[in-house]
């Protein structure tokens, strides 16, 4: 009988040319106009060199607040979705009754599209016919009743709590999976020698974890470095431009015609998110040569 060949190649390489096409080439194309003075208000392109950068970063505008913001966002947005999403997942691992119930409760709000989120939130955290701060006043704690996403003292604190509504359940998802896999002879050795429960959280549980936690702050980075609907939809960047982002700068720049900038922008973005790759597989590598 005859033996059957297999060419993987033949099947790698169409891949490896659509994948080219789709995503290496527009992003090639985009930083070298990230080099131009392209815009819609001349037919012209013309080679600029660096001249983009050197305005985002000097021109005393607010493109180094986009940035700050953007690194702000994924740092904050990991730690409000973290924590209490490893502390759900060990919670519901106990035996909780109804445990079934609640996670699906939890993981619920993760499937829900940002726009209908923050079209949802932005009419409940409106100042006047928001039914949160409807709430505060018929419980007559009108002082709690708050500007929640046009005042600069809680528009950032708003925003992270509906990205935490949203995000934690599926992050909690993720820590749960995780802990379904730890052997539980590891607990029963450890308890017949006297550990308590933090002794086994601290010995058995965390370490088990870290593929969990790693998976979950891979996900959390790359989300935050392009963070773009729920900020667009809640506050358009607003009160001003306090909470710009580098993907709502984006946008804007190319609504305005301002395509060279655009460009700019998009090529930082892609650098931090590039970096961040790098690091992360790298450090991931370094985990699998100690195990």
């Amino acid at each position: 009988m005859k033996e059957k060949k297999f060419y993987p190649m033949y099947f790698i390489w169409p891949a490896l040319i659509i994948y080219g096409l789709l995503c290496i080439l527009p992003g090639i194309i985009g930083i070298y106009y990230s080099f131009t003075d392209w815009s819609s208000y001349s037919d012209k392109i013309n080679f600029i060199g660096l001249e983009n950068y050197k305005y985002i970063f000097t021109s005393g505008q607010d493109y180094t607040k986009y940035i700050y913001n953007t690194l702000m966002f994924t740092v904050v947005s990991n730690i409000v979705k973290i924590i209490p999403a490893l502390f759900l997942a060990l919670m519901l691992r106990e035996g909780l009754k109804g445990q079934n119930f609640y996670r699906g409760v939890l993981y619920f709000p993760s499937v829900l599209p940002y726009l209908v989120i923050g079209l949802l939130f932005r009419s409940m955290l409106h100042p006047t016919t928001g039914v949160v701060n409807q709430v505060f006043g018929a419980l007559n704690m009108d002082f709690l009743a708050q500007k929640w996403l046009t005042d600069p003292n809680f528009v950032w604190g708003s925003i992270f709590a509906v990205d935490a509504w949203r995000g934690i359940g599926y992050v909690m998802t993720i820590f749960i999976a995780g802990l379904q896999s730890i052997p539980e002879s590891y607990y029963e050795a450890a308890k017949i020698d006297g550990a308590g429960y933090f002794s086994l959280l601290k010995h058995i549980t965390l370490p088990m974890l870290m593929p969990s936690i790693t998976i979950n702050v891979v996900f959390g980075l790359t989300y935050g470095l392009k963070v773009f609907d729920i900020i667009y939809v809640l506050t358009n960047g607003g009160p001003g431009r306090m909470t710009e982002v580098v993907a709502t700068g984006i946008f804007k720049e190319f609504s305005d015609g301002t395509y060279g900038i655009g460009s700019a922008l998009s090529s930082i973005l892609f650098v931090f998110m590039a970096v961040v790759g790098i690091l992360i597989v790298g450090r991931m590598n370094e985990k699998k040569v100690e195990m």
